[in-house]
């Protein structure tokens, strides 16, 4: 299991584009089919600040580092979103799932590198714990694959119905609880080993660990697939629609 001892490198977010939006953007200046752009984010979400004094609501007690937890597990959490403003979240990681990019992203063209990536879904469910608005902010979840990266989710310009991997709603108000289901390009054919809350290079992470299913294949116990059968979080996007309270 991975802990703040690991030598990790991040790789930051990465926004992918449709083939289709390609070839209308394209003009006249490029032959149809041309090469896609999957780049990073052109202004990438901040690294969170180290969390191990952050103040949270009287009667939260947070899970503590370096805790290593299984799908189901729940893990109280608090960070620095920013300077001003911290985060309180139950986080519940339920399912891991690899999948290809013939299967799951038909339409979507990648670089050349890229391609070369394993793609997963990870589905999790947040609580805000809190007493502040989070909305919009992106979950704070990565995978650890087996070369040591910290990948961090990737996002869409538009809407992609096996796993949406959006941010939390415009509102996400104290109390309010949403599932998300998250994709991940783990880097150079990599695997993923778990999956990993941590705000900061300082931070001895909590990861959660588990079986690693291939889309839809039906976990013992739960009697259902996950991906295009579940598909959490379809329909929440970043409005109000994904977020409800419990």
């Amino acid at each position: 299991m991975h802990n703040g001892a690991v030598r990790t490198r991040l790789l930051g977010p990465l926004v992918l584009v449709p083939a289709l939006l390609l070839s209308a953007c394209s003009g006249g200046d490029e032959p149809e089919g041309a090469a896609p752009e999957v780049t990073e984010s052109a202004t990438p979400t901040p690294e969170p600040l180290p969390t191990p004094d952050v103040e949270v609501p009287e009667g939260v007690e947070l899970t503590a580092q370096g805790s290593a937890l299984e799908l189901g597990d729940t893990a109280t959490v608090g960070y620095e979103v920013d300077q001003s403003t911290v985060g309180v979240l139950g986080i519940t990681v339920t399912d891991m799932r690899r999948t290809t990019f013939k299967e799951s992203f038909q339409g979507w063209k990648l670089d050349k590198q890229l391609a070369k990536a394993n793609p997963y879904f990870v589905e999790a469910t947040f609580k805000n714990l809190g007493e502040t608005d989070l909305g919009g902010q992106r979950p704070p979840l990565y995978i650890v694959d087996g070369n040591d990266t910290l990948v961090e989710s990737s996002t869409f310009v538009t809407e992609f119905e096996p796993c949406p991997s959006t941010s939390f709603p415009k509102k996400f108000r104290p109390g309010d609880k949403v599932t998300r289901c998250l994709v991940f390009l783990a880097p150079d054919a990599g695997e993923l080993v778990s999956v990993s809350f941590r705000p900061a290079q300082e931070f001895n992470p909590i990861t959660w660990s588990g079986d690693v299913l291939k889309l839809g294949a039906k976990r013992p116990g739960d009697g259902k697939g996950t991906g295009k059968d579940r598909n959490a979080g379809k329909g929440g996007g970043n409005g109000n629609g994904g977020n409800g309270r419990s």
